[in-house]
């Protein structure tokens, strides 16, 4: 007996003279599960890193059949639904619930992302709409106006299907919010007019130069000794800013083709259309001078500059989107400074360099005005043959133009000029149309006849 009672204690059998303990504290559980230190715990380690590594494989396989074949396991489960409520909607409604319930789960975030897009989008769209018709319908006829340019770019693009409307939504969105805080907002609207008066004042100190070089009647020839120097000291000032890396540090460049000039035969087409239609856009620095010269406010220039920059580019990815892959990113971008080896240099080099500006600018108005000059003599000698001598470029140039200027918000009374300057601006320059609108300011301010012989003659206040 005492060798059987050894024996039994030896395999670790369970002691009958007490009650059992269940657990650890049960002799009957250590032989299996602590056992001997290296050998039975070590086997029930390694059986269970096996197995958890057999589920995994199992798992792993089993995804990648589910990704192999999804495309055709969800509409084979859609028409199992469909075909199960054909037979007996009541049978299958259960089985219709678990599947609405679980697309619903299943589509959670992105829906919730999406409702509140369109919970936002609507909201402003309310705001703006009463906020607006205070005003009359015209705010209204330039919102919708803008719906029709997108849709007349998203139409006509060159692959409608690539267009990318989160670019679209955040170019507008960006325009909207630039002309909310410059034209609602009173310290807005404040802050950029008292730049553009300081632009108008420092751009003023030209005329020491021009009078000293043309004379005290420098005047006499107003676009070639008032207008033509202001570009002149313009460039000189921007290559100094350039020299000292203030421009970089602001806006990088003044003009984006001389920014990207050392990558430009990098570039995609849709970028470069991109480059092109913000130049088109806005204003460039060396001529926002010339056009302040004109009589143009300088804040009215500088609030159109910052509202078109966002909104060209989207215009612009619109009509035509990234089909290809970019060549240069931003780690690879690096700005050049200014030339010249001082502060004096870098002036000289800047004067030296609108030399060639100002004679380009010089010429084509000269060309451009005599060849529209031409044409409204040659019109008007052909409408002479039929009773209207009044027919010319310019009057043809309204009537194309009349519509697209009427969906950009202006008055129905005013967009027959504003096509015209719009017409003058697409087939020559824009320094023909901005000449024209200085002209239409002179008479304005001269206070003569609005209408002469039913005709316009100037833009409303």
């Amino acid at each position: 007996m005492e060798q059987q009672e050894g024996d039994a204690q030896v395999h670790g059998a369970p002691e009958t003279n007490g009650t059992l303990r269940a657990g650890v504290d049960n002799p009957a559980f250590h032989t299996q599960e602590c056992g001997p230190p290296g050998v039975i715990r070590g086997q029930v380690k390694t059986n269970k890193e096996s197995g958890r590594i057999f589920l995994e494989r199992k798992m792993e396989a089993f995804h990648q059949r589910l990704d192999k074949h999804k495309k055709n396991l969800g509409p084979a489960y859609i028409a199992m639904v469909i075909s199960a409520c054909v037979l007996n909607f009541q049978r299958a409604l259960a089985l219709l619930v678990i599947t609405l319930a679980g697309a619903f789960f299943l589509a959670w975030d992105e829906l919730m992302r999406r409702v509140l897009c369109v919970v936002l989008l609507g909201a402003v769209v309310c705001w703006l709409v009463l906020d607006t018709a205070k005003q009359g319908t015209r705010p209204l006829v330039s919102f919708a106006g803008l719906i029709t340019y997108v849709l007349l770019m998203a139409i006509f693009s060159k692959s409608p299907f690539r267009v990318s409307w989160r670019v679209m939504l955040w170019g507008m969105g960006l325009q909207f919010l630039f002309g909310l805080l410059i034209l609602r907002t009173k310290a807005g609207f404040t802050a950029v007019e008292w730049v553009g008066r300081q632009v108008e004042i420092f751009l003023a100190y030209t005329d020491s130069g021009s009078k000293f070089v043309f004379g005290d009647n420098f005047q006499d020839h107003f676009f070639a000794f008032k207008v033509l120097p202001i570009i002149v000291f313009f460039s000189t000032i921007i290559s100094m800013l350039y020299y000292i890396g203030f421009m970089q540090w602001l806006i990088l460049k003044t003009e984006s083709p001389l920014l990207i000039r050392p990558y430009i035969d990098k570039l995609t087409v849709s970028e470069i259309h991109a480059v092109m239609s913000g130049g088109f856009a806005t204003i460039a620095g060396s001529v926002l001078g010339a056009f302040i010269s004109f009589g143009i406010q300088a804040s009215h220039l500088l609030t159109a500059s910052v509202m078109s920059a966002p909104a060209s580019l989207a215009i612009a990815k619109t009509f035509w989107p990234e089909t290809e892959t970019p060549k240069v990113s931003k780690k690879g971008f690096k700005l050049e400074k200014g030339e010249g080896r001082n502060l004096l240099e870098a002036a000289c080099h800047g004067a030296s360099a609108s030399i060639v500006l100002v004679a380009n600018i010089a010429v084509n108005l000269i060309a451009f005005l005599a060849l529209l000059s031409f044409l409204n003599a040659a019109l008007s000698w052909l409408g002479g043959m039929f009773d209207y001598p009044q027919l010319s470029f310019s009057l043809i140039c309204s009537y194309v133009f009349m519509p697209f200027s009427f969906l950009m918000g202006v008055a129905w009374e005013d967009s027959f000029i504003v096509g015209e300057l719009i017409g003058l601006k697409t087939f020559f320059n824009e320094f023909v149309a901005y000449e024209r609108l200085a002209e239409l300011i002179e008479k304005r301010k001269e206070g003569g006849p609005e209408y002469v012989e039913d005709v316009k003659q100037y833009l409303s206040v």
